[in-house]
């Protein structure tokens, strides 16, 4: 304890001379105590809805184990990645894709690429969802459940590198929302008797910080005029009207945006969108072409990131790149496409605990019942009773998208319901 006072002293002026400190007082340190606030208050669970729904899915894997071991011929341990193997490769004699060194390979990847060759696979990936479902989620989430009926996730401000904020214990972060049988578990997350859930998300914020960091003119002109933002990179792209650009083409952009922003190459696009790595490498091409300012950001960033070891976001929170000057070319390009995402997804995550602190502040401020209870990522949830509903929704599109003025809108989708499902 005694050596505390003296590292505090060296760790203020580390923070004064990296221009931190005001990220400490006025977003890390406050927000700590809404995040106390929202562990205190835990988020209410349908605890007899979710045993119904882990009931059912143990049923649907019966089933599933029924077709699979029809298939094969004999029971075996699905789970065991030996006996899942010699049952594809061997018995079924698939074509194996590559081998470990406890025998065949069968990550997710491998039994992808094997889908065409047997109807088992398709069984074997729905085996393994429901199972994730089962053990993860719906056992997961009933062990977690305390005595007021809720769950209390711990979030933790540290752990990830962009400034992210973190859930465990469950983490509420990663509920599944992509397939509907995942999304179902929404449902199960419930507003307390006499309130609903207000749910506001920043509509497509990351793309909107990389046109005000960038300053790419048509990018934020197309922000500005609401427009359908893929769509207008598509058309941008292939130089044709809007009007013209098809649902294949739009989704082909979408990827890009984002892949993008993540530093994809061509191999991992055309992963993406299903084309060969030679056309998705035109693709990008193209879209560097058609956005000069983008690529020109991303060369600059890098460029920056190696000169002076680290990136930093909007508000100044500095990322270190030691990737970046290692010899191994994994490791440097790996360190690269941290350095073109970190300030946009860390201004992202900046922003949104910014909003965090002054939705708190505010509900508190105006007397209100109101209160946070989740966030996942670019998303926030307060539980209001029903006659605070409308004036929660407003504080909490009021305060997200004001809390910073950049070149383009950060606008909000702003829903309610008695579930999570129903306010998403």
């Amino acid at each position: 304890a005694g050596v505390l006072a003296s590292l505090c002293d060296t760790l203020a002026a580390a923070l004064d001379e990296s221009g931190q400190r005001k990220l400490l007082d006025e977003m890390e340190l406050p927000l700590a105590r809404v995040l106390a606030d929202m562990e205190r208050i835990g988020f209410a669970i349908d605890a007899a809805g979710i045993r119904a729904f882990g009931d059912s899915l143990r049923g649907e894997l019966d089933g599933i184990l029924h077709n699979i071991y029809t298939e094969v011929g004999y029971e075996f341990n699905v789970n065991s990645p030996k006996q899942l193997g010699e049952a594809l490769f061997d018995k079924l004699g698939l074509p194996p894709r590559k081998k470990t060194a406890r025998g065949y390979s069968t990550d997710a990847e491998t039994l992808e690429s094997l889908r065409p060759y047997s109807p088992v696979i398709d069984e074997i990936l729905k085996y393994r969802t429901y199972a994730k479902l089962l053990s993860t989620y719906v056992d997961g989430l009933l062990n977690a459940e305390a005595a007021d009926g809720r769950v209390h996730s711990t979030f933790i401000q540290t752990e990830a590198r962009t400034g992210r904020i973190s859930s465990t214990e469950p983490n509420l972060q990663n509920i599944p929302i992509r397939t509907e049988l995942g999304s179902q578990l929404r449902a199960y997350f419930v507003a307390k008797p006499g309130c609903v859930l207000v749910d506001a998300d920043y509509s497509q914020i990351e793309l909107r910080i990389l046109a005000h960091i960038t300053g790419d003119e048509h990018m934020q002109q197309a922000f500005l005029n609401g427009e359908d933002i893929h769509r207008s990179t598509a058309a941008k792209i292939y130089g044709i009207p809007q009007s013209e650009v098809t649902p294949r083409l739009r989704s082909s952009a979408k990827a890009i945006n984002f892949g993008i922003m993540y530093g994809k190459g061509a191999y991992s696009l055309s992963k993406d969108i299903g084309v060969t790595v030679k056309e998705a490498d035109a693709f990008l091409k193209n879209y560097l072409a058609a956005f000069p300012s983008v690529s020109g950001y991303m060369d600059k960033t890098i460029a920056d990131a190696k000169a002076n070891g680290y990136v930093s976001t909007l508000f100044g929170r500095r990322r270190t790149l030691p990737e970046l000057a290692s010899t191994n070319f994994n490791v440097r390009a790996s360190g690269e496409r941290m350095a073109r995402n970190t300030p946009i997804q860390g201004t992202a995550a900046d922003v949104i605990k910014l909003a965090m602190v002054r939705v708190w502040k505010r509900l508190r401020d105006e007397k209100m019942a109101s209160r946070l209870i989740l966030t996942v990522h670019d998303e926030l949830i307060v539980e209001a009773p029903e006659a605070e509903a409308e004036q929660a929704a407003r504080i909490l599109r009021e305060e997200m998208e004001g809390c910073v003025q950049y070149a383009v809108p950060l606008s909000t989708d702003v829903h309610a319901g008695k579930n999570w499902l129903e306010a998403h």
